[in-house]
């Protein structure tokens, strides 16, 4: 089980903060996973603090917040829960060249609807939704459901891929589309150290 420092200590490798939000659960390529960052909203609001998704003052109020109503933070958590799944069949399936079923697809149409009747319009470079104003306790999923639906909606789909080493998922951004691992830090080094390892025996034995 981790803590509110293991938070801090996970791999933010998938080039989109939906998809970082559905590498919130480790594991193997294939099977359930067997571990999990996300386990209660103090986590959720460090992850999103950590993500990117809330500021340090945004992550403080949220706080203050569910200390003074635990009844609506595990509500807000159990959904934070329950659209990562949403958002993992999702991917999984289109990282597969699958279509994600019609209902994960409405729940996710909706989420991203409450989102936006939460959101502003402000201006930047160009505009963008935002949620500057917003003071409730499902603000830190708010902007990883409207991530989703931007990357399925103008991403490049054939990009979004799973690691070859873990359960991970990420958009590969690589020139020529080669990318097989979440990160060649870890994945990718121990798949070289698996090789040689294996080219050694077969030299030994031959």
């Amino acid at each position: 089980m981790e803590t509110l420092a293991g938070v801090t200590r996970m791999r933010l490798v998938g080039g989109n903060l939906a998809l970082d939000f559905v590498n919130t659960r480790t594991g193997p390529p294939v099977g359930p996973p067997d571990d999990d960052v996300l386990t209660g909203y103090p986590e959720l609001v460090a992850w999103g603090a950590y993500a990117g998704a809330l500021t340090d003052p945004e992550a403080e109020t949220l706080r203050r917040l569910s200390n003074n109503d635990p009844g609506g933070a595990h509500a807000a958590f159990t959904r934070s829960l329950r659209s990562r799944d949403d958002l993992d069949e999702v991917f999984r399936a289109v990282a597969a060249g699958r279509s994600p079923s019609t209902a994960v697809l409405a729940r996710l149409r909706d989420d991203e609807a409450d989102a936006l009747g939460h959101a502003r319009l402000d201006r930047g470079n160009t505009y963008g939704w935002t949620w500057r104003d917003d003071r409730t306790l499902a603000r830190p999923l708010r902007p990883v459901v409207h991530a989703a639906v931007q990357l399925l909606t103008t991403g490049a789909l054939d990009r979004i891929k799973g690691c070859g080493g873990c359960r991970f998922l990420f958009n590969d951004e690589s020139k020529n589309r080669s990318r097989r691992w979440c990160s060649m830090d870890d994945c990718g080094t121990s798949e070289k150290i698996r090789r040689y390892v294996a080219a050694r025996r077969t030299r030994s034995t031959g």
